[in-house]
């Protein structure tokens, strides 16, 4: 069962027309989060990520929109599908009204639908398995607001993804037009040398997610690490200790292998620790 505009109907409705802007032209954005034992975890800043994004892309703010009404929507698909016991990923997507065939948008507001999984896991960890990664070069990322933003365009991720998979890659590291990387075609990439965590800025074209202001400030208060905001060489990875990936959904995932050069990952392990004490606490 999904909530669509309020409504909770069923995975196979045919929700969507042959007109729907987010089927059409990408007009959508889409938020995951994860809720634990009836708590949507970091929910003001999955918010406010979702309310800037939206002033970004011009849709008009329903006066409904709020903290509270979000979230008992999100909490009511989660009692719907009879899921308050378990850890629940979630995704909310929010898109322009249907319009008729054209790009201009002949209205700006928006409707949403929430959707739903289980997830077993109550707190983040990861095991120490094989995560090969490769850089993705047939395209390229712009270093622009938009590609902070995290829109259903991901013909990107798809594609890189569909090119790591004829590799036999775990994943793949997404460069931007000035050739520097900004992240993996899953989440946010950080990189250790020393005591040193690393990750791209925005302006290169980093998406801005809420977990990588979580490890951006555990990074920053913790006195084991300097934390550094810069652009990432593709020299520097075969350079590095570490390389992590930080999702909402897997929480920190180590790379271990870059070409020749295979990493440790003792450094993410204490991150994890602390991503895993703010999670409880938040």
């Amino acid at each position: 069962m999904v909530n669509f505009n309020g409504n909770i109907v069923a995975t196979t409705s045919e929700l969507f027309g042959t007109q729907n802007r987010a089927l059409r032209y990408g007009d959508a954005l889409t938020e995951t989060l994860r809720v634990v034992n009836g708590k949507v975890i970091f929910w003001e800043d999955h918010y406010l990520k979702l309310m800037a994004a939206m002033r970004v892309l011009r849709m008009e703010i329903p006066m409904s929109f709020t903290m509270e009404f979000l979230e008992d929507e999100i909490l009511k698909t989660i009692r719907e599908n009879e899921l308050e016991n378990n850890t629940t990923l979630v995704n909310v997507f929010v898109f322009r009204n249907v319009t008729t065939n054209k790009i201009l948008p002949e209205t700006r507001e928006v409707a949403y639908f929430i959707e739903t999984k289980a997830s077993n896991i109550l707190e983040y960890s990861f095991q120490d398995d094989l995560y090969e990664v490769e850089l993705f070069k047939d395209f390229y990322v712009s270093g622009d607001m938009l590609s902070t933003i995290n829109t259903t365009n991901k013909i990107l991720n798809v594609v890189g993804s569909i090119f790591a998979d004829e590799n036999d890659y775990h994943d793949c590291l997404v460069l931007n037009h000035n050739k520097m990387v900004v992240g993996s075609l899953v989440g946010n990439l950080f990189l250790v040398k020393a005591n040193t965590i690393k990750t791209a800025p925005l302006n290169d074209g980093s998406l801005n997610t809420v977990i990588r202001d979580k490890i951006i400030k555990i990074s920053a208060d913790t006195e084991d690490f300097v934390f550094e905001e810069a652009s990432i060489s593709p020299f520097e990875l075969q350079k590095a200790d570490e390389l992590f990936i930080a999702t909402i959904k897997d929480g920190l995932i180590p790379i271990t292998k870059y070409r020749k050069k295979e990493y440790t990952f003792s450094g993410t392990t204490k991150l994890l620790g602390k991503l895993n004490e703010m999670v409880k606490l938040g």
